[in-house]
Parts: structure tokens; C-alpha cells; sequence
């Protein structure tokens, strides 16, 4: 269908990309265009000019839009043996299920390691076969595998544990288990050092010997690749017959997706197509644990990547970070609905306490960043005696957002920190993090571009603050760090309708390395604006003429320049940059802007 959508040329020069900052000082410019790459996509697919516009800009071409437009798993799935080691792990592991072994998982608290335990788990009960569970506790035992756990799981009778999300740099601990006596296979995406684990078999597309084109997957989309590896492997031994039927791997997709949204990979090649299926198995809710949280939350629609990445992640992560770790692996593991019910509530009542724990060390670590940011700095580091090491992560990513600025939150605890760092694009903390590492000024660490995690002596904390900068700052090539919001083009209000936000999400799933597409809106006039919730701003907006108008939300912006501007200036006219969503309340649909920045006219 034809949309009539004005391309506000001139109004784009004069005013949305303007020389002039915007309130949050950045500088608005527009894509590049290819315009007979554009016109290509037009004239072949009968495309809008808005939508083959968009789709240039994202290296899609006439050669490549009809599997973008309609992504299939078979087109794209990669041969997982192409990944270091997994031969080697497969034939292990079909070893082990057919003599009745008993295999241990280990995996990590936040969302990607429980999606991946989770998976196995799944897939192992589908088999048969039964797995003893450990998620080490988050303030206890810290991230990773530890000693203990492993001889833990080897007191259960485990002979083979399998690390989901962890274990690439912990040589120590996993070469001590191999010595004791268990079988070790590492399942991770995480950065890797030129070293690995001495015995263990590691499955990781970041290795630095490893030649692939996979390594952007989060951990639970490696997990995945492992899970079909090992299903062709039994295939092949005609394992899969009476009394063993061959699992459909496909209802596990959902898990898949939850995963990569919510460890923020980008979402392009296998990882778009992972998601995007893995949302079609979501809406349908036959995960119990994500039918539960769904419920608890009051999520009445089919669930998307918004649900995925600001519903259900947060409540799976609260576990880790509040309370007890191994919440979220038995919540998206069990298949007992009165189970599900009571872990939902339990995770959602944590979430609630997060989220206040969250604003008070939010609150400490904002002044704390408005002092630093005087000096311009090219990494945030912010520390504290007593802040609670669950929530700084989230803290880290709210000083990424405030100050477009890599930014690392540090815990500390007698005498020891505990550091999470979030990333902006083009610049890579988790090699960063590494270099500090090898370099003795950390107790470990890593990650990898876009969020990293480390342990530090108190005493260091000025040394590893100057080593990070220094780092960063090279990244930087030594160029000025000239912060840029990129727009895919220009539209009024009046041409903003239903069937245009439609199209638009033919584009997606939406997130890192595939953002919802952003436009710059010129001379919107603020008719209304309100507070909603504790730190939301809802807006109305009118062109010039009053006709056109359109509602909006600025999510987290009352105390920012963002929010000042709209809560203070109800009348004027400003230019806004933000997306375009379909928001449904009580049965009906409106077209919102989710207002990213403003700037004023003239």
C-alpha cells in the first residue's frame, strides 16, 4: 500500500539537522542515502519510499530483501560444527546419554544463562535424561564457576559439567575440577584471552583461534547451535525411534529469543531470524514459566521484543540480583503450572524491590557522575562503599543513556569491588576489560563490546579508572568524541498512520544492531504534557496547524534536559527525534513517538 508521506527536505536542512545541538548535546544528521539502490527496492517490490530508504540504509538490496522480509531458520542456520570444539562436546555428550551419565549444568544469573540452562535442561528431560542445576549466588559466590559448586554437583553424582554463559576465562577453577576428576564442556560468547582451560572443551565462537562468522550470538544462541549438533549426532547413532521420539527443536525458540534480547547482541544474521521465530512461539505462551510471568505482569497482548527486553527479562533477572539466582532456570524449566504461578510472584515481587533499590543507588551514582563528567572523561566510573552489587549493571546502563558515555558502577565491600560496565556503540568495553585483567590491575573480569563485568582491590580503583580511560580514548582514534543520533529521515505529524508504523515493523525484531527506526520530527508544538508513573513523561503533540496531532512518551526523562523541556514549555515549538510504535490500551491502538531527544526551533 502507497502511504502519502511527505519528505520534509528542507525543513530536515533548516531545522532536525540543524548545526546546532540538541538538549542532550548531540548531533542530529540523517543516513546516508543510495538513491538508486532505493529506487530499485521501490520500482522491483513496490516499496515505499520511506521503507526502501530505511532498508538500504541496513544493507538490504534488491538481492537480499526477500529473505530479510521473510527470515526462515533452514535459509540461515549455520552448520555448528563450523565452531572449535564442538565435535569433540557432541560426541561427548551423546556418550553420556547413552550410558546414563549424569551431566551438571553450571550457568550464570542474568537472563542469557538462565535461557541457557534452561534449554538444556529442556532438552535433556525431552531425551530422558535428567541434569542436576547450580546457579552460583550473585553476592555469595560471584560470577562464574567456582570450586565448590563443582564439587557440588560432583557430590550429586554429576561426572560431566556443562558452564552455560561462563567459564572462558576461568583456567584456575575448571582446570582444578578436570584434576578432580570431571568432565568439563564450555558453552559461552563471552571475549576470550589468548589462554583457555586446560582440559575443558570449549565451545565459544569469540575465541581468539576461532575463524567464524558467529560472534554475535549471545550465549543461549551458542547453546542452541550445541542442542542441534548434539540432536544430529543422536540422529545419525539412530538413537531417535520407539521409546525415544525426536524432540522438535523449534518450541524451544522462545527461550532463544528471550535470551538475545535481553543480553542486547545485535540482532542481525541468525540472531534477527532466532528472534523473530522465537517471538512467534513466545505469543503463544506454551512456556509455562512465560505464560506465568506474562500474567503477573498484566500482559494481555502477544508478547514481542518490548515484553521480551522490559517485562519478562527484568523479573527473570530479579532472582540473581535480589534474591535467589536459581529462580529463573526453575521458572523457565518447569512444566508444573502451580510451580510457575508461585515463582512469578516471588520474581515479581523481587523485581519491585530491585526497582527501589535501583533508584537509590541510581540517585548517588548521578551525582557522583555529574562531578566526573567535568573533567571529559572518555569512560564513567562511579564507586561506593555499600551499594548493592545486583542492581549495577542497570545502574551502569541508566549513566550509558544519561551521559552517552561508557559507564562502569562499582560495589564495594570490604575492600573489594565489584564492577559492571555498559557500552556505547563502536566502542568496546569487554576487550578493555581483558587488557586491564592482563595487565594485574584486576581481580577478573570480562565481557564483550557492549557490557563487561570485573572485581578490583579497592587500593587499584584509581589505576583501573585511568587504565579504562586510556583505553577508550584510543578506541577513539584520538578524533573528537562527537556524539551522533542518527535519523532515518523526516516526518510530519500528519503523515504519521497506522498503516505506516505497520510497515515499518516489517523491519524487525528492533534492537542492537538493528534499532527501531528513528525519525526527526520537525516543529512539533507541546500541547500536553504530564508525569506518569515515577519518572515517565506523557506528551501531546500538534503540527503547526494544530490539525496533525500525535501523542508521545519520553521514557526516564523527568530531571533530564529532555524532560525539562516538555514538562516547561507546553506550548512551544520543538523539533523531536524518536521512534514510532503502536501503544494498545483497552482494546484500542494509537500511533505514539517514543521521544529520544528535542531540540529547539531556529
Amino acid at each position: 500500500m502507497q502511504i502519502d508521506v511527505e519528505i520534509q527536505e528542507e525543513k530536515i536542512k533548516k531545522q532536525v539537522l540543524s548545526k546546532l545541538k540538541s538538549v542532550r548535546k548531540i548531533q542530529w544528521k540523517e543516513k546516508k542515502s543510495d538513491h538508486e539502490s532505493e529506487s530499485t527496492l521501490e520500482k522491483k517490490f513496490g516499496l515505499n519510499k520511506i521503507i526502501s530508504k530505511l532498508l538500504v540504509s541496513r544493507g538490504i538490496d534488491s538481492s537480499t530483501y526477500n529473505k530479510f522480509s521473510n527470515p526462515l531458520i533452514k535459509n540461515i542456520m549455520p552448520d555448528p560444527f563450523v565452531i572449535d570444539s564442538m565435535e569433540s562436546a557432541t560426541k561427548k555428550i551423546v556418550e553420556f546419554i547413552l550410558e546414563k551419565k549424569k551431566i551438571g549444568l553450571l550457568g550464570d544469573y542474568d537472563v542469557d544463562g538462565a535461557t541457557s540452562a534452561a534449554l538444556l535442561a529442556r532438552f535433556f528431560s525431552a531425551l530422558g535424561r535428567s541434569v542436576e542445576v547450580y546457579i552460583p549466588d550473585r553476592q555469595k559466590e560471584g560470577y562464574g564457576p567456582n570450586l565448590p559448586a563443582l564439587r557440588t554437583l560432583k557430590k550429586r553424582g554429576v561426572k560431566l559439567v556443562i558452564t552455560v554463559d561462563c567459564g572462558t576465562t576461568a583456567f584456575e577453577v575448571l582446570e582444578k575440577g578436570v584434576s578432580e576428576g570431571l568432565d568439563i564442556i564450555v558453552v559461552d560468547h563471552h571475549v576470550a584471552e589468548p589462554r583457555l582451560p586446560s582440559g575443558a572443551l570449549v565451545i565459544n565462537p569469540n575465541r581468539l583461534d576461532q575463524d567464524t562468522d558467529h560472534t554475535h550470538l549471545a550465549a543461549v544462541g551458542v547453546t542452541f547451535l550445541f542442542v542441534v549438533a548434539i540432536n544430529r549426532a543422536l540422529r545419525a547413532a539412530f538413537w531417535y525411534g520407539e521409546g525415544h521420539p525426536e524432540p522438535d527443536l523449534r518450541q524451544w525458540l522462545d527461550l532463544v529469543a528471550l535470551g538475545t534480547v535481553c543480553d542486547v547482541v545485535p540482532l542481525k544474521g541468525i540472531n534477527r531470524v532466532f528472534v523473530r521465530q522465537g517471538l512467534k512461539v513466545m505469543a503463544a505462551r506454551g512456556n509455562l514459566g512465560i505464560r506465568a510471568l506474562a500474567d503477573v505482569a498484566g500482559v494481555d497482548r502477544p508478547l514481542d521484543c518490548y515484553h521480551a527486553g522490559f517485562v519478562l527479562g527484568p523479573r527473570v533477572n530479579a532472582g540473581g540480583r535480589v534474591g535467589e539466582s536459581g529462580l529463573g532456570v526453575r521458572l523457565l524449566s518447569s512444566n508444573d503450572a502451580s510451580e510457575t504461578h508461585v515463582i512469578a510472584q516471588t520474581l515479581d515481587e523481587l523485581n519491585k524491590e530491585r526497582q527501589e533499590i535501583e533508584q537509590r543507588v541510581l540517585r548517588l551514582a548521578l551525582e557522583q557522575a555529574e562531578v566526573e563528567i567535568a573533567s571529559n572523561p572518555s569512560l564513567l566510573m562511579v564507586s561506593a562503599e555499600g551499594w548493592h552489587a545486583g542492581v549495577i549493571g542497570i545502574v551502569a546502563g541508566r549513566l550509558r543513556e544519561r551521559f552517552n558515555l561508557p559507564s562502569c558502577v562499582v560495589a564495594m565491600e570490604n575492600g573489594i569491588g565489584k564492577a559492571s560496565g555498559r557500552s556505547v556503540s563502536g566502542i568496546a568495553l569487554g576487550p578493555a576489560v581483558i587488557s586491564a585483567l592482563q595487565a594485574g590491575l584486576l581481580i577478573n573480569g570480562g565481557g564483550h563490546s557492549m557490557a563487561a563485568g570485573f572485581s578490583l582491590e579497592e587500593g587499584k580503583l584509581e589505576e583501573v579508572k585511568t587504565f579504562l580511560n586510556a583505553h577508550i580514548e584510543r578506541q577513539w582514534q584520538g578524533e573528537e568524541q562527537v556524539l551522533e543520533l542518527k535519523l532515518d529521515g523526516a516526518l510530519t505529524a500528519s503523515a504519521v498512520s497506522s498503516d505506516l508504523v505497520s510497515l515499518l515493523e516489517r523491519a524487525g525484531p528492533f534492537g542492537a544492531g538493528n534499532p527501531r527506526p528513528r525519525f526527526g520530527f520537525p516543529e512539533l508544538r507541546v500541547v500536553q504534557s504530564s508525569i506518569v508513573g515515577s519518572d515517565h513523561i506523557k506528551c501531546i503533540f500538534s503540527d503547526v496547524t494544530g490539525k496533525g496531532r500525535l501523542k508521545g512518551i519520553a521514557f526516564r526523562s523527568v530531571g533530564t534536559e529532555v524532560g525539562e523541556v516538555l514538562l516547561n514549555h507546553r506550548g512551544l515549538c520543538v523539533n523531536i527525534a524518536g521512534s514510532l510504535r503502536q501503544n494498545e490500551w483497552q482494546g484500542k491502538v494509537n500511533n505514539e513517538i517514543f521521544v529520544e531527544d528535542v531540540s529547539f526551533v531556529g
